[in-house]
């Protein structure tokens, strides 16, 4: 499987590239990894590192993953099953003498974005996840994924699209993934929680941390932070970094929902790989930089 966005669109293609819809999301179990000579011990440098990213980037394999581990000071490669041999031979290759910095690991299904926070929205063609309510004074809006908004006009509550809620007001993917929707509707509530869970604050995710995410095709489901600063390749052009890697699982149509710990708000669902029958591998857009970059605030 490739890493796929929680976004199911119906009946029409994305406007200048086709949105993936995987069809899973699964734990990453590990591959092999760079030949003894590089060791498990080894030590590499932040320059190191950063090359080694770059050489990721320059590969362009699409249904790849990437974060450093500070823990082992390594660069964790995810590679989804659509990645082949051939592929992760071309990644070491083009890494050269940083491939030793490589930790490769393998994921069950497909990295797709995955579009559908909690509750279901509805764009011309395709179905998303509200995220978290936010305002700007007396303005109220609701944050969601970037390749939900891209290319989006008008948002509606049904499937019917007889009930609206109101414009795309902000959007931003590929690069990062978020977006803003303006409630233009003064007839829907737009209350400060997540579905029964108040949300006070945001915060910034850290290694470990306990975490949940709501979405409309999947519902509730925890678990934890497993990386920081990733960079997903969705393929097809739409790279996004600076994404949060968990351990949680979501489907098509989770696209945008909300990932919180406790009262805080933590991110936005970006995409991943698996499902919630087998378990999963989802990457989340940090929530402080789309509330900054939209000068927002949750409430």
């Amino acid at each position: 499987m490739r890493i796929k966005r929680t976004t199911p669109r119906t009946g029409i293609a994305r406007r200048t590239r086709v949105l993936a819809v995987g069809t899973g999301l699964v734990a990453a179990a590990a591959l092999a990894v760079p030949s003894a000579s590089a060791g498990e011990t080894a030590t590499f440098s932040a320059a190191q590192l950063s090359t080694a990213s770059s050489a990721l980037l320059k590969a362009d394999v699409g249904g790849t993953a990437w974060h450093i581990d500070s823990k082992t000071n390594r660069l964790v490669v995810t590679a989804d099953s659509t990645v082949s041999q051939a592929e992760i031979n071309e990644i070491k290759r083009t890494a050269g003498a940083q491939a030793g910095a490589l930790k490769i690991e393998r994921t069950p299904g497909k990295f797709s974005k995955l579009l559908s926070g909690g509750d279901a929205i509805y764009a011309s063609s395709w179905r998303c996840s509200a995220g978290f309510n936010v305002r700007s004074g007396t303005t109220y809006y609701f944050l969601t994924a970037g390749h939900c908004t891209d290319g989006a006009g008008t948002w509606y509550t049904n499937s019917s699209r007889t009930t609206q809620i109101g414009p795309t007001a902000g959007s931003s993917f590929p690069g990062n993934d978020y977006g803003l929707v303006r409630y233009s509707n003064t007839a829907i509530a737009h209350p400060g929680t997540v579905g029964g869970q108040d949300i006070t604050s945001a915060a910034n995710a850290t290694v470990n941390m306990s975490v949940t995410r709501r979405g409309s095709t999947t519902g509730t489901h925890s678990g934890r932070v497993t990386g920081l600063n990733a960079t997903v390749n969705y393929g097809g052009g739409d790279v996004v970094y600076g994404m949060i890697r968990t351990n949680v699982c979501a489907e098509p149509g989770d696209s945008g929902g909300p990932l919180y710990s406790g009262t805080r708000a933590i991110g936005l669902t970006s995409g991943g790989s698996g499902n919630c029958s087998s378990g999963g591998t989802t990457f989340f857009q940090p929530v402080t930089e789309a509330l900054s970059a939209y000068g927002v605030s949750v409430y």
